[in-house]
């Protein structure tokens, strides 16, 4: 797996998604339908549409299948094993979230954007729903780190990152399939906590690099709480977000904890829409 091309997030309303997204930087492209090869894969019958949203060199897919599945787990936390969030770098978390709360406030993290103390200088977060649930994070990088993020507002992808019970498995898992495990770095205290969302937290996070990066993937193995492990998504259900990946062959994969996984090596998986958007750079992103 030499690069991630793109998240695929479910849901029953493609459009009334974009609109929320488009509203707060993302351009949108033009739907097509779901190849039938894709959906074979994803062993779902019937077929589905796919709108494709932009911001700055990545992708976000909008998938709505005919044959609905299940709505967000109302009561998961950010240690929970269905957890999957996005990371979208802005230059001011302050007037991103100010944006995204005028649309309704759905957020997760407890008191607003807080402040991380991280080896490359401080970052600033904030964690958030969109409409449907999925949830994603406002990730302000300290100045020195902006090397691969040019512009204002929000400027990109720099990384999804997914609950898991055990960090170690996790880390042989995904070193098999190519990736690089950077150093391990143990957060906690009560910034985590408020980022969170959760009176407590202490976590093990694990980064996951590809060749070609951003974005990347970061593993979160929370010691406290214990993430409580889920039914494993149907490719239909709104929890289950697909991380699809530059690869030698087509398949559809399951992580030990469940997060689905879809290796595309034919042409669908390369091509981009057609729509307005900054310039990818490869540089590798530093860690936060």
């Amino acid at each position: 797996m030499s690069a991630i091309t793109a998240f695929r997030l479910t849901t029953t309303d493609p459009e009334r998604l974009a609109r929320f997204y488009a509203s707060i930087g993302f351009t949108i492209g033009r739907p097509r339908p779901i190849p039938r090869n894709e959906m074979a894969l994803l062993g779902l019958e019937g077929g589905g549409t796919r709108l494709p949203l932009r911001l700055g060199g990545q992708q976000i897919d909008l998938d709505r299948f005919d044959r609905p599945g299940r709505p967000y787990p109302s009561n998961a936390s950010a240690a929970d094993l269905c957890f999957q969030h996005l990371a979208l770098v802005t230059d001011d978390v302050g007037v991103a979230w100010a944006r995204i709360s005028a649309l309704g406030d759905t957020r997760i993290s407890v008191v607003g954007p807080v402040t991380l103390r991280t080896s490359s200088g401080d970052s600033t977060a904030m964690k958030f729903r969109d409409p449907d649930g999925h949830p994603m994070e406002l990730l302000q990088v300290p100045p020195g780190s902006r090397s691969s993020w040019q512009g204002g507002g929000l400027l990109g992808i720099d990384h999804s990152a997914i609950s898991v019970a055990d960090a170690k498995a996790g880390r042989r898992f995904y070193k098999a399939l190519g990736l690089a495990a950077r150093t391990p770095a143990l957060c906690g205290g009560l910034a985590r906590a408020a980022l969170d969302g959760l009176e407590e937290a202490e976590v093990a996070v694990v980064p996951l690099m590809p060749r070609k990066a951003p974005p990347h993937l970061k593993l979160l193995a929370y010691l406290t709480p214990k993430g409580r492990p889920a039914e494993p998504s149907a490719p239909n259900d709104i929890a289950a977000t697909r991380t699809v990946w530059a690869a030698d062959r087509d398949a559809l994969l399951r992580d030990p904890d469940g997060h689905l996984h879809l290796l595309r090596q034919s042409a669908d998986a390369h091509r981009q829409p057609k729509m307005p958007g900054r310039p990818s750079n490869d540089q590798p992103p530093r860690q936060s």
